[in-house]
């Protein structure tokens, strides 16, 4: 999901994995327009094969959009949804993706990049806005699934267990809430009541609120959103 301000008027972004779209809303949850699946992009045989599960918007309003649960591309629209090019596809290598699960528009530096959670190849990867690759991280990760912004501060909701804190340079700050059972970490069925506050299970999403607090989805049947308040 990507929130934007454009013309003052807010506009919220999202991926649809069920319909294999993306589709942008108003501020009172009106759609505004949605984008197919990319059959410009010679990739599909059919619109089954994309399942978006991340999209982010660059400061000049082009869309990237990250076929996660599909087919590992990413696929990039100018500002207006036409379609220009994909980038990333299946492998290990650099550049390429295996579960290209989570996005997010970096506006730290003095050019935009975009980051991606290259979930099952247990990394993140940045892109210039031509879609070539300028960094890999490995260190500290277990399986990004997604990741958010706030000042200087990059938070990775890792599926195993976890949330990350990196700088800009992509060095550790901390771990936030590891959980030190490798069988409760990344499954979907945890019984409830042996849910402990502090612990994650499988952070899936995550999102920075304006004043720092840090806002945390695990994925399991119940469903369950912790919410980390900033001390300092």
């Amino acid at each position: 999901m990507a929130i934007t301000e454009v013309k003052d008027q807010t506009r919220i972004t999202v991926s649809h994995l069920g319909r294999h779209e993306v589709l942008q809303f108003n501020a009172k949850g009106e759609e505004l327009w949605t984008i197919g699946w990319p059959q410009e992009s010679g990739k599909y045989e059919s619109k089954n094969q994309f399942r978006p599960t991340a999209v982010a918007i660059a400061p000049d309003g082009s869309i990237f959009v990250a076929d996660g649960y599909g087919l590992s591309w990413v696929h990039k629209y100018d500002a207006e949804r036409n379609y220009l090019f994909s980038f990333g596809g299946p492998g290990t290598e650099r550049g390429k993706m295996r579960t290209p699960h989570g996005l997010a528009m970096d506006t730290r530096g003095k050019e935009p990049s975009l980051i991606v959670c290259d979930r099952e190849n247990s990394r993140l990867q940045t892109f210039d806005m031509d879609g070539k690759c300028t960094g890999v991280y490995k260190e500290n990760l277990r399986r990004p699934c997604s990741a958010s912004i706030w000042g200087e501060y990059l938070a990775v909701a890792d599926l195993a267990g976890r949330v990350t804190i990196l700088n800009q340079k992509f060095e550790l700050l901390g771990h936030l809430g590891d959980n030190p059972d490798p069988k409760k970490r990344a499954v979907n069925g945890v019984p409830l009541e042996q849910w402990k506050n502090g612990e994650f299970l499988s952070p899936h999403g995550i999102s920075w609120g304006s004043d720092g607090s840090l806002y945390v989805q695990d994925w399991n049947r119940l469903g369950r959103v912790t919410k980390l308040k900033r001390l300092n």
